[in-house]
């Protein structure tokens, strides 16, 4: 009889064991834990004139109640109703201000009890920082006096960020535009219990091919929910003295800014009709121009139509005007761009895009300007005679750059830089530019007026060695001014004298902490700003290398090793490993083996990071390169799961050469696409023991129209999504696989019914697999109890299958 009860009650506590195992959030190791709950580190601001800094105290994580406040999804849009405001926002706690060099440091007094800012931005003269406060009833506009160093609320009306462009400054710094929460607009409208029709879409006849995305607009009552929460006010306020104007009507802004002189504003609103099969950006749009001063409008500048039917392609754009803003260096002068293609790249055009401007008063007609070869993507302004335009063509990864002379339209631009994008060991680096009195960002010239600035990631097969160089705009010849040299892996954060060569920058080795340094490059020496602590002693000790091999067609490869600290290779103890990637797509094999990243970083991990297993004794090759390649004709993804397998067999053949690894006892893990490789590979390949699949698509046919950088359709290759998706073979699967998905995943293709239906497919063929669902969590996890659980997940999976405890 004692016996039959103690087999009772260990079966009782057993089931109660794996109740609650389903039903509880669960805690990994401490090791872990105390990993993901390492300090975080303030967050650095510079002002405009370089003259000081402010640091924003960052708090730990997101708890689930943040996370499971009221959320609405419209319009592709997620926000708070009751705060009208982004849901899931991460804020700050503290402020203080030091000067430059890090010294007199001040606490900000006088912020909201229980604080939750972000939105800051400087004056343009450096006297004001402005943050924005979220309450549980609204979003406040506060300031803070930096010669003061407290901290006020500007007015009492609440910011609508709904459509995330809370506010901005004038030029006169001491005026700022903000959207408003409309006055009086009564309560929301109602989704009534009963519909009262159905709903209807009609297509006739006219293409309308469009991604995959979520959370859009389902019916009229979505539109009148969006409606009333995305209609704001305009105003301005006086941050001096608080007095506050209207400027316009009550109509849904997205976008907004004031003109460099500070007399007018561009206002961007969205329009109806409004879709039901893409986001509020593609909605019709109309930009205007209003006079700040009487708050009327002045001109209309563009109405431009719904775009759901936009060409196929990542070269694609919509009809009429686009990229509509001000040019940095002229009082009140409108730019833009329109396609002389009708946005397809599929027509065989000379010129692509071409630039018009608008000057004030604005009622003449626009001055036709430069024609781009390419697609336009970006200027960079500096003045009359100068300015740098960038265009770029997405198919052959082709960025040129080129300058040109804003006040002479009868001059052809010249280029300067014309290279691939992919080819990170030629990369000329970014042109550096400056805040002007306007707030703007412009061309940062020396004092001679002759000599711009680049900075650059100085990609090697060494690894990422940043630099700053000169280039001289008569010559176009470039000097090298400054470059990180090993062991440390230092970076430009702001050039901030170039006559005297200072540049504040951030500074690390594998053994010290990150902390930014004002380095003179003129006379080498360094000055430390700031002395943050280690935030993770606890590895200090963990082996960290760089590991370069090659796949079986001669592609380059490389990744990131951590090792326990306590690991001897010389022991003859074989570990068991997980390796962690993403694949890329790249058209050029040669581009494809470059090396990314640093050997000399410091170790810093998110609160994600399957690094933190190398504590549970596991070896982890992090970012293993995962090239996809497609030459000359050849698409990519028409060998995606040869390569996949390929990449893998380089990665585990290098860890065995290295006798680091147990050959029975590698694992693989993803994030996202990463995920997806994960499937892939345990369908086409036993190389792994058992993986890991966070957040993943499994079904192309659900993604017909495109996913990640696959431009094809579903019935245009459809052989290829069959082959590339793991739901197609998941009776082949026979390696125990582990699902994790957030339960309210925004991601674009990456719906949880992905993970869902996959798991059915492979319980249904009886494979080994678990699949969880973290509640309120969407594409990236946020709360600390979902994080910890994931840990907690993947260690007790990966300790079943890969040091076989049960």
């Amino acid at each position: 009889m004692k016996t039959f009860l103690f087999v009772l009650l260990t079966l009782a506590l057993s089931y109660f064991a794996k109740s609650q195992e389903q039903d509880a959030y669960m805690l990994p190791p401490e090791e872990i834990i105390e990993l993901v709950d390492a300090p975080a580190t303030p967050t650095m601001r510079i002002c405009p004139l370089n003259e000081r800094i402010l640091f924003v105290e960052n708090p730990g994580l997101l708890s689930l109640p943040d996370l499971a406040a009221e959320e609405l999804r419209l319009g592709g849009m997620r926000f708070d109703p009751h705060t009208n405001g982004p849901s899931r926002a991460s804020y700050g706690v503290g402020l203080s201000i030091s000067d430059i060099s890090g010294q007199s440091i001040q606490t900000i007094t006088g912020l909201p009890d229980f604080p939750r800012i972000r939105n800051f931005q400087w004056s343009p003269d450096g006297n004001y920082v402005s943050f924005t406060n979220t309450t549980n009833n609204g979003i406040e506009l506060w300031v803070v006096d930096v010669e003061e160093f407290v901290a006020e609320k500007v007015t009492g009306l609440f910011v609508n960020e709904v459509m995330r462009n809370a506010y901005e400054w004038l030029s006169d710094s001491e005026t700022i535009i903000f959207t408003s929460v409309v006055e009086g607009r009564g309560e929301a409208p109602q989704r009534p219990l009963v519909a009262d029709a159905p709903v209807i879409q009609e297509s006739k006849g006219r293409r309308a091919a469009v991604r995959t995305y979520q959370d859009l607009l389902s019916d009229r009552y979505d539109e009148e929910i969006f409606d009333y929460y995305a209609t704001s006010q305009l105003y301005s306020v006086n941050v001096t003295n608080g007095n506050k104007k209207k400027i316009g009507e009550p109509e849904v802004v997205w976008y907004f800014s004031a003109s460099p002189d500070g007399n007018y504003l561009l206002v961007n609103t969205i329009k109806k009709p409004y879709s039901y099969i893409v986001p509020f950006f593609r909605f019709p749009q109309q930009f205007s121009v209003i006079d700040i001063s009487s708050g009327n409008v002045k001109q209309v500048i563009a109405d431009i139509p719904l775009a759901d039917d936009i060409p196929q392609g990542f070269d694609a754009v919509r009809k009429g005007p686009r990229a509509v803003r001000w040019r940095a260096d002229s009082p009140a002068t409108l730019f833009w761009v329109e396609a002389l293609d009708d946005g397809d790249p599929a027509v065989d055009s000379d010129y692509r895009d071409q630039v018009f401007y608008l000057k004030a008063p604005f009622n003449g007609e626009p001055v036709e300007s430069i024609k781009l070869e390419l697609r336009f993507s970006g200027i960079l302004w500096g003045n009359d005679n100068f300015a740098i335009i960038n265009e770029y063509w997405r198919r052959d990864r082709r960025l040129v750059s080129s300058h040109f002379t804003p006040k002479d339209e009868s001059l052809a631009k010249s280029k300067i830089f014309d290279y691939s994008v992919e080819d990170r060991y030629n990369h000329p680096g970014s042109f550096l530019q400056e805040s002007n009195k306007s707030g703007y960002n412009v061309l940062l010239f020396d004092k001679t007026g002759q000599n711009l600035f680049l900075s650059g990631q100085g990609a090697s097969p060494e690894g990422n060695m940043p630099f700053i160089d000169r280039y001289n705009i008569r010559t176009g010849k470039t000097e090298r001014l400054w470059q990180c040299e090993s062991p440390w892996y230092e970076y430009a954060v702001r050039l901030i004298d170039p006559d005297n060569g200072l540049i504040i920058t951030r500074r690390e080795s594998q053994e010290v902490h990150p902390n930014f340094f004002i380095r003179n490059v003129l006379d080498d020496t360094l000055t430390q700003i700031t002395d943050y602590p280690d935030p993770f002693p606890q590895l200090r000790n963990v082996k960290r290398e760089m590991i370069h091999y090659d796949r079986e067609d001669g592609v380059s490869l490389s990744g990131t090793l951590y090792l326990p600290e306590d690991f001897d290779p010389d022991s003859g103890e074989r570990l068991p490993t997980i390796l962690w990637a993403y694949p890329r797509e790249f058209i050029s094999a040669d581009a494809a083996g470059q090396v990314r990243g640093s050997p000399y970083t410091y170790t810093r991990l998110g609160a994600t990071s399957v690094v933190m297993l190398v504590t549970q004794g596991y070896a982890v090759l992090s970012n293993a390169s995962f090239p996809i390649v497609g030459e000359g004709d050849e698409e990519p993804n028409d060998t995606f799961v040869e390569q996949l397998v390929a990449n893998a067999e380089a990665a585990v053949n290098k860890l065995l050469d290295m006798d680091i690894s147990d050959p029975e006892r590698i694992g693989v893990a993803g994030h996202s696409y990463g995920a997806f490789m994960v499937a892939n590979l345990l369908s086409h390949s036993d190389i792994f023991a058992t993986g890991v699949a966070r957040s993943g698509a499994y079904n192309r046919s659900l993604t017909p129209f495109g996913f990640q950088a696959e431009e094809r359709t579903y019935w245009q290759a459809p052989e290829v999504y069959h082959k590339m998706s793991p739901f197609s073979f998941a009776h082949q699967i026979e390696t125990p696989i582990l699902l994790i998905h957030g339960a309210d995943d925004n991601n674009s293709g990456t719906y949880p019914m992905q993970s869902e239906r996959y798991y059915d497919a492979l319980r249904g063929h009886g494979a080994i697999a678990r699949l969880v669902m973290l509640p309120h969590e969407g594409h990236g996890y946020r709360a600390r109890e979902s994080i910890l659980h994931m840990h907690w997940e993947w260690v007790e999976w990966f300790d079943k299958y890969l040091k076989n405890e049960d």
